[in-house]
């Protein structure tokens, strides 16, 4: 081989050495950026993950309090709104707990429950009702019901405490009786040859099962049960509308009527929402939002609850409502 090729060939030697250097070195750029990129990421995911359980905390231990009241003259306002039921915003327990923040608030001038319910659980509406008219009758502050879509059965219940009730003239007023309902299946199972084993321990231990007869001293009991229950329904109405009721047939019958026939008929006093009652009824144009509210922890335990009751539970017979 001549000088001319050696030369050559020791020029063209590096040339593979160089290149695998090349990829050596862009190998350990893109390693080094995926491992900067990935505690990047996982830097991210504690920072996320803190914030999560700072919010959990936070649910699960922070009062179920409105915001602070200001100190300058306003109306309180307390929301009752959906099912009126011991596990919905509609509880007895909310509600109170709303009624005695603004009750021992100075600054409230008077307390607005407004409603968009159909009504719900008797004892739950009775709590509120006894509860309205202790606190009034420790502070002598006024009580106002303002009906929005529907102020019905146990809504109304409540709101007949009220010092006045105000309407829409198409809200939906009334709905004074009591119901318990229920299926039956007894016929369609001697239809089909099924026999129903019940054992009780107990004569009336299987009332409402679905799935047996409902004898005619068990529908007695139920119906005098119920008729019990709707007298104390119509003296909380009685009581609360006082000279101002004009009373019919029809009344606690378990009809409902719009917002104008319900100021004809003294169901409710006038009509007007909340702006109108707290700028020209109470003179506090200021609204302050009293009414407890639920929390995500306690959202979470509900539907987890919820779902185990579905599992685990078999409901036989319903609760009388005031619907």
């Amino acid at each position: 081989m001549n000088p001319e090729d050696q030369a050559a060939q020791q020029q063209q030697a590096p040339a593979p050495r160089a290149a695998y250097e090349a990829v050596i070195e862009q190998f350990a750029h893109e390693y080094l950026r995926e491992r900067r990129s990935a505690r990047r990421w996982r830097l991210a995911m504690r920072v996320l993950w803190l914030l999560v359980a700072a919010t959990i905390a936070w649910a699960l231990f922070a009062p179920h309090l409105h915001m602070s009241a200001p100190s300058t003259p306003h109306t309180a306002l307390i929301e009752v709104r959906g099912e009126i039921a011991e596990d919905t915003e509609a509880s007895a327990e909310r509600i109170v707990a709303a009624l005695k923040d603004a009750f021992a608030e100075p600054a409230a001038q008077a307390i607005v429950l407004r409603f968009n319910s159909p009504g719900g659980s008797p004892v739950q509406s009775g709590i509120v009702a006894d509860e309205i008219q202790r606190l009034r009758a420790q502070t002598h502050k006024k009580v106002y019901a303002v009906c929005e879509e529907m102020c019905a059965s146990g809504a109304y219940y409540m709101a007949a405490t009220a010092d006045e009730i105000y309407v829409d003239k198409a809200s939906v007023v009334g709905s004074i009786g009591v119901l318990m309902d229920a299926f039956g299946f007894s016929g369609a199972m001697e239809k089909y040859g099924v026999e129903r084993r019940l054992l009780t321990a107990g004569a009336n231990k299987g009332m409402l099962d679905p799935y047996s007869p409902l004898l005619p001293k068990q529908r007695a009991y139920a119906q005098a049960m119920l008729d019990q229950i709707h007298a104390q329904f119509i003296a909380v109405v009685r009581e609360g509308r006082g000279k101002r009721l004009k009373e019919t047939p029809d009344t606690f019958s378990g009809l409902f009527w719009n917002g104008e026939e319900a100021v004809k008929q003294g169901l409710a006093d006038d009509f007007g929402n909340l702006d109108y009652v707290a700028r020209e009824v109470i003179k506090a144009e200021d609204v302050v939002d009293y009414t407890t509210r639920e929390n995500v922890a306690e959202r979470l335990a509900k539907r987890f609850g919820a779902a185990m009751g579905e599992s685990m539970v078999r409901v036989v017979g319903g609760a009388p409502r005031i619907h």
